[in-house]
């Protein structure tokens, strides 16, 4: 919790560009054609999943920036194309850490050209012990994306009230947030399985 206030004590930035969607950026009408695909998804947020936040309406996701494995900054806007599952964790949160393998497995059983896990580390001091924990634990399918400023958490709070961690985004291959998650989940659960699988259309 003393890490959370301390991150809560970072002057908030304001929200990175948002996605441009059908050369709309920024507008909610933008994202109308997911509402078909969050209806859909809606009755599946039940059993491990229960907590998930599905939104009725889905607006365009901020384009959050962060660095890819190579070190290289990126963006969610990288990933237009693909569904995506933004997680964001760090190694001083304890339930962040009970849901990294159950992502990892998610990412190998459903992760693909059309699907990605990105899990988005936020350390700010010590930035090898993410690496190695992630080793020391055989987690190996998620890339390694991080943030060592953890600006992005501020950004997600800034736009979505989010007040701790873990949190997770579910996108669509347009950028629009489908549903959140503040709070961790069993991401390899069947209940799991079956909300993403509703978000791909499978």
């Amino acid at each position: 919790m003393a890490a959370i206030g301390a991150l809560a004590l970072v002057a908030a930035a304001g929200v990175a560009a948002f996605y441009s969607v059908a050369g709309d950026a920024g507008n909610s009408a933008s994202c109308s054609a997911a509402r078909t695909t969050a209806k859909r998804m809606s009755p599946l947020a039940r059993g491990e999943v229960a907590a998930v936040q599905v939104n009725a309406a889905p607006v365009p996701t901020p384009d959050l920036a962060f660095n890819g494995p190579d070190g290289a900054p990126t963006s969610l806007s990288a990933f237009k194309g693909r569904a995506l599952l933004v997680n964001l964790w760090a190694t001083w949160c304890p339930p962040c850490l009970k849901e990294m393998p159950s992502l990892d497995a998610l990412q190998a059983g459903l992760g693909g050209a059309d699907f990605q896990v990105v899990a988005i580390n936020i350390d700010t001091r010590y930035l090898e012990k993410p690496k190695k924990w992630l080793a020391e634990r055989n987690i190996a399918t998620l890339p390694y994306y991080a943030d060592p400023q953890a600006k992005v958490f501020q950004d997600l709070r800034t736009a979505r009230k989010v007040e701790g961690m873990p949190v997770s985004l579910i996108i669509d291959p347009e950028g629009c947030e489908l549903a959140i998650l503040q709070g961790p989940a069993d991401w390899a659960s069947p209940d799991a399985k079956a909300l993403i699988s509703a978000a791909l259309k499978r």
